[in-house]
């Protein structure tokens, strides 16, 4: 029998990116088959030497790029440049999906309209800080201020404090998930038009629409969710707690899952405490309610109380730090972290995808070297050593 072909095999993707953003939809692309081409200016994609970075290992091996450039082609070019455009439409002409994240399309004078013009097929994915329109369309950002416009940081941290930035790079990732949604989805949709279409990403409106709950309770009677430090706002106790090696979260959202909760922990009597008899109640004497329970949990261990919890169906897992994040038994068990060899920065271990195609086979690889595949991709278009020096010569390669 045949093995299966990944899915998205005899796709070709163009990968402009210079941020995290595109180039996690990139590095998505290629995971189930699609030949992703990274077109790099000649000094290197800036991906490339943004930390962490081991000690001694050269500047073009960043962690972010080592991670999100694995298993794409790399070539080397300068589109703002006639001779680099004139070489980017060569490439284009066999693309099916160009990605920008950095708008270097735009740095090149080469516009949505002009390339639909020229290859209508092709599928161009944007994605920037706040869109191709608007007040903001033109502005900067980084984590940070996507964080505060995001509506985040009025979220995170104590009420009586300053907000708290979320982790760095989460921003980008999500709108590169929302890059790869879009991009197949543009691919679907040629099989029905016979035209590529432009595909908009803004990072701030991925933030945005993770809010759900908080953006309904506000349209709906009016309420604005604060910060409430690691308490969930509309229910408790959905929280955080101290044990003996740790901490732990906890979760029991609904009433059977309190009573279990309480049963386990022989605390019965707190759900006819006065203080603590409805959900509203709780919430407002949350600090007398965890002083009851304290006890409990400081008397055990993180496994000992997840454990403990699970079988009792109640929702309960420790809070891990990074290290034991890639030690852990359910994410082995899955073999979410793959064992790679980088040729720079040794053996590492690398995220697959988070999702799974069991028909479909996912590829492993390795980041390229800066311009490792650039006389392979252009001996294909025909260019022989002589132009290829000339090319060089004149910095556009």
């Amino acid at each position: 029998m045949d093995e299966p072909e990944p899915a998205l095999r005899g796709l070709t993707v163009l990968d402009l990116s210079a941020g995290v953003a595109g180039s996690y939809c990139g590095r998505m692309l290629a995971v189930y088959g699609a030949r992703v081409i990274l077109v790099e200016p000649p000094s290197g994609s800036p991906l490339r030497a943004a930390g962490p970075r081991q000690p001694g290992v050269d500047a073009e091996r960043g962690a972010a790029f080592i991670v999100n450039g694995a298993g794409k082609e790399s070539v080397t070019l300068d589109p703002s440049t006639p001779t680099g455009r004139a070489l980017l439409d060569r490439l284009c002409a066999s693309a099916d999906i160009l990605l920008d994240d950095s708008h270097a399309l735009r740095a090149a004078g080469i516009t949505w309209e002009g390339l639909h013009a020229s290859f209508p097929r092709l599928v161009v994915v944007a994605v920037s800080p706040f869109g191709e329109s608007g007040p903001y369309a033109g502005y900067e950002a980084l984590d940070g201020t996507l964080y505060a416009l995001g509506g985040y940081t009025y979220l995170t941290g104590d009420p009586h404090r300053e907000p708290i930035q979320g982790p760095e790079n989460i921003p980008g990732y999500m709108a590169g998930a929302n890059a790869y949604i879009g991009a197949l989805a543009a691919v679907v949709a040629r099989e029905q038009t016979g035209k590529g279409q432009l595909v908009e990403v803004s990072a701030m409106e991925s933030l945005a629409a993770a809010h759900q709950w908080t953006m309904t309770r506000y349209d709906y009677n009016g309420r604005v969710q604060t910060r409430n430090n690691s308490r969930y706002d509309s229910l408790h106790p959905v929280t955080y707690y101290e044990c003996a090696d740790g901490t732990v979260a906890i979760s029991p959202s609904t009433p059977d899952q309190l009573e279990r909760m309480m049963l386990l922990i022989e605390r019965e009597d707190m759900l006819k405490d006065p203080r603590f008899s409805t959900n509203a109640l709780r919430i407002e004497n949350a600090d007398e309610f965890d002083a009851e329970v304290a006890p409990w949990f400081m008397a055990r261990t993180r496994n000992e109380i997840t454990e403990a919890c699970q079988a009792y169906r109640v929702p309960c897992a420790p809070a891990l730090e990074v290290d034991e994040l890639l030690q852990h038994e359910q994410l082995r068990a899955r073999g979410f972290w793959r064992a790679a060899h980088d040729p720079t920065a040794g053996d590492l271990l690398l995220p697959r995808a988070p999702f799974r195609m069991p028909a479909s086979p996912s590829l492993d690889g390795v980041a390229p070297r800066l311009g490792q595949d650039t006389e392979a991709v252009y001996n294909s278009l025909g260019l022989d050593a002589d132009a290829l020096a000339g090319l060089r010569e004149a910095h556009v390669i």
